[in-house]
């Protein structure tokens, strides 16, 4: 099976932090291609996010992420860029460069997919379908759990863990944790009380001691799940003491001469080591991937917001920052539910110097809804604000300055999922799995995800004209 390592990243000669200097350029760029790898080399960060390549008309060619903007940008201003068959065309073509910020590397995975298929540039080729990322899935509702990866991971009756940011890395990591943990990774439906499974045949696994074969009933369902939980206990933080055991077998097996033994070892610690490469379920989800039920979502909002008919318009509003510098906030409608892209809106933000997130949410609500109010236009029934008391605080000034009463105005804050009401002293804390809370999550994520569609951002005359 073909590995999907950073499948989207086209490989180049390492660049050093700071990026790559001027004077390594190939002699025959032009002089716009110099500029860009001075911007590169004094404007980008050191930080994760994700970089675009453009064409002299402003069209993006090319999407990456980085987990360093700058060394991983500037690698394409080398002279080895310029030679390799995999980016010399797109050297050839690209006229500037920019970047978005992004908290974390699995950040930047997840805005470098959503922008690969919304923008669809041409030197993309692998993140152009509905590709999500890979998730590692362990069954809790069958005698004998089964662990396997998945790119489409269940709701209900499972536990997951991820998204990882390299299924060649999670692939290798599952090898190594099922010889520890000698878990079954096959689709049967094993039952403890069905004496026909003693006489079935167990695969190659059994054989080389990755598996206890419950296929076979070789092992009790007390003590496979023992093993289950253990892993559970590894995977959710409790990994030291393994990686410890494997460091002292690698030494002993060096100090033994057994060379080849200590870097197959050394080799599986590293896997092991990038199992925290990965995202918190909670933190980075992906409505692409888990399904949200409108109607449920909407009877539940009507419920907990304790609202007197069932809301049919959620507006979302959130705040993005291109290059680190201009602001920008988008606005995105949901009708019975659903995304209705006909409503989404963006607005470059004219009256904040600086970066004020607060500010900026007080301008783009005052201009949204004086517009409404003037043209005479429906308000939504919940305006949902990306942020927490601060952000709705500032919210509520600006339909106190146009003087209108405003709709039902909530706020989200993502760390720790919190729903904030004016008035109100203490936030709400929904379930987790409450129909409500992934309505509100979706909503909030796609505000987040087209405030950072750098597509749109090149259109400005049209999409930033409100």
């Amino acid at each position: 099976m073909a590995d999907d390592r950073d499948a989207t990243t086209i490989e180049t000669t390492p660049a050093g932090d700071d990026g790559a200097a001027p004077d390594a350029l190939p002699k025959t760029q032009p002089e716009f291609f110099a500029r860009a790898a001075e911007k590169v080399r004094t404007k980008f960060p050191t930080t994760p996010g994700v970089y675009l390549f453009q064409d002299q008309k402003g069209r993006v060619l090319y999407v990456g992420k980085a987990k360093n903007l700058r060394a991983r940008a500037g690698s394409y201003f080398l002279k080895a860029a310029a030679d390799d068959h995999r980016t010399a065309q797109l050297v050839q073509e690209a006229y500037d460069v920019d970047y978005l910020d992004a908290d974390s590397e699995v950040d930047a995975l997840l805005m470098e997919s959503r922008l690969v298929k919304d923008i669809q540039p041409k030197f993309n080729r692998e993140l152009r379908d509905d590709k999500s990322f890979p998730y590692l899935q362990i069954t809790t509702r069958e005698d004998f759990p089964r662990v396997e990866i998945t790119r489409e991971p269940r709701s209900s009756g499972v536990k997951l863990y991820g998204p990882f940011t390299s299924v060649y890395a999670l692939r290798g990591a599952m090898q190594v944790l099922q010889k520890v943990f000698k878990f079954r990774t096959c689709s049967l439906d094993i039952d403890e009380g069905d004496e026909r499974w003693r006489w079935f045949r167990p695969c190659l696994l059994a054989s080389i001691d990755q598996c206890t074969a419950p296929c076979n009933l070789r092992v009790s369902k007390e003590e496979y799940r023992k093993e289950i939980a253990r892993l559970r206990t590894f995977l959710e933080g409790g990994r030291k003491k393994l990686l410890r055991e494997l460091n002292a077998e690698m030494e002993h097996a060096s100090a033994e001469l057994r060379f080849e033994k200590a870097a197959r070892l050394r080799d599986e610690i590293r896997l092991l080591e990038r199992l925290d490469e990965r995202g918190e379920l909670e933190e980075d989800v992906q409505p692409e991937v888990f399904y949200v039920d409108p109607k449920k979502g909407l009877a539940g909002l009507q419920k907990v917001l304790r609202l007197p008919e069932q809301p049919r318009v959620i507006e979302g509003v959130d705040i993005a920052h291109l290059g680190g510098s201009e602001t920008v906030a988008s606005l995105v409608q949901f009708i019975d539910g659903l995304p209705f892209k006909p409503g989404y809106r963006r607005f470059r933000i004219r009256d904040v110097e600086g970066v004020d997130d607060f500010a900026s949410i007080r301008e783009v609500v005052a201009r949204r809804f004086g517009r409404l109010e003037k043209a005479g236009e429906a308000f939504p029934d919940i305006l949902l604000i990306d942020g927490g008391k601060g952000q709705l605080s500032r919210g509520m000034q600006a339909f106190e300055s146009l003087g209108i009463e405003p709709p039902t105005v909530i706020s989200l804050a993502k760390k720790e999922e919190l729903v904030y009401r004016p008035g109100d002293s203490e936030p709400l804390r929904l379930s987790r799995h409450s129909f409500a809370l992934r309505l509100l999550q979706y909503v909030r994520d796609e505000s987040h995800r087209f405030a950072q569609h750098y597509h749109h951002l090149l259109r400005r005359k049209r999409t930033l004209g409100e």
